[in-house]
């Protein structure tokens, strides 16, 4: 058993494919399932069960999957954190975000950050869904994840920065703009412009409405709760998003009122790692950066 044989079944079990690791490797699927084998071998047991769509791990293959799966994240920070030693430079902090999270909570920490650790570099990747920035933590690549706080996930740590209002987002025309505050009942005959799939905003928001015996009818999903609020603007919809920090609630003059629904449960967000003990001080320094701006932000704006 070798180091590469855990690499590959962690993400043969993660992709639950072996060709899709075998191309993401640039080898044969005959080269990853010798991995597999060595692993089976040396434990004595089934690590996989094969299906007509792919492979799932077995109950020994899931113990295998996580013990290996933090061990080398953990092995991989320290390499990264010797590298540095070794150059002599300031390192590296990476981070895995939302697509609009740098823009909504990130700008002002990022510029400030810059300003005092100029030879610190800043790596971001982006992900679509919490899940996502769990799936590239563990894989050891990355040092924070900017994610919505949910129920605790084996191996990750979280942290909450700070919880989100939930606001109604309409045209400037539209009956409900005038309102300044809404409850979820006056949610039930909205045309609803749902936010992204399998996102854990969505899900959180969905259970939330459930809760309250509201369903609500819904013709339009986005990707983002940037192109939920343009299409709101544009009067093809009504969404139903976070109030982001910096936002003025209730909305501006222009052509979009954001209007409060403060009867929803709040959306916590904030910081996932592998382990807060085992990060570089670069990244610690970022991830306090962030949330202290985003607090700031947030007092600013009540």
């Amino acid at each position: 058993m070798t180091l590469d044989d855990l690499r590959v079944f962690v993400a043969v079990c993660r992709a639950g494919s072996l060709s899709a690791v075998a191309r993401d490797l640039g080898c044969t699927q005959s080269a990853v399932s010798q991995h597999v084998r060595r692993l089976e071998k040396q434990t004595g047991t089934s690590l996989l069960e094969r299906h007509s769509r792919g492979v799932v791990p077995t109950e020994a293959g899931r113990i295998v999957q996580a013990a290996a799966a933090d061990g080398i994240a953990g092995l991989d920070g320290a390499l990264r954190r010797v590298e540095d030693l070794v150059r002599g430079g300031g390192g590296t902090v990476r981070v895995t975000t939302g697509a609009t999270t740098v823009r909504h909570f990130m700008s002002e920490a990022v510029v400030s950050f810059r300003r005092s650790h100029p030879e610190v570099s800043l790596e971001f990747q982006t992900e679509n869904s919490s899940r996502s920035c769990f799936d590239a933590l563990a894989a050891g690549d990355l040092d924070l994840a900017w994610i919505t706080i949910g129920a605790p996930v084996r191996g990750i740590e979280q942290r909450p920065v700070m919880e989100l209002p939930w606001v109604l987002a309409v045209g400037a025309d539209d009956p409900l703009a005038g309102r300044t505050g809404l409850t979820p009942a006056d949610l039930a005959d909205i045309r609803h412009i749902r936010l992204p799939q399998n996102s854990a905003s969505r899900a959180h928001l969905d259970t939330a409405l459930a809760e309250s015996g509201i369903r609500v009818r819904s013709d339009t999903s986005v990707a983002d709760w940037d192109t939920a609020l343009l299409l709101a603007e544009l009067g093809l919809g009504h969404a139903v998003v976070p109030a982001l920090p910096g936002w003025q609630v209730p909305g501006s003059d222009g052509p979009l009122r954001l209007v409060p629904v403060p009867d929803l449960p709040p959306l916590a967000v904030g910081w996932a790692v592998r382990r807060w003990a085992a990060l570089a001080p670069p990244a610690l320094v970022f991830a306090d950066e962030v949330a202290r701006s985003c607090r700031a932000r947030a007092v600013g704006q009540q």
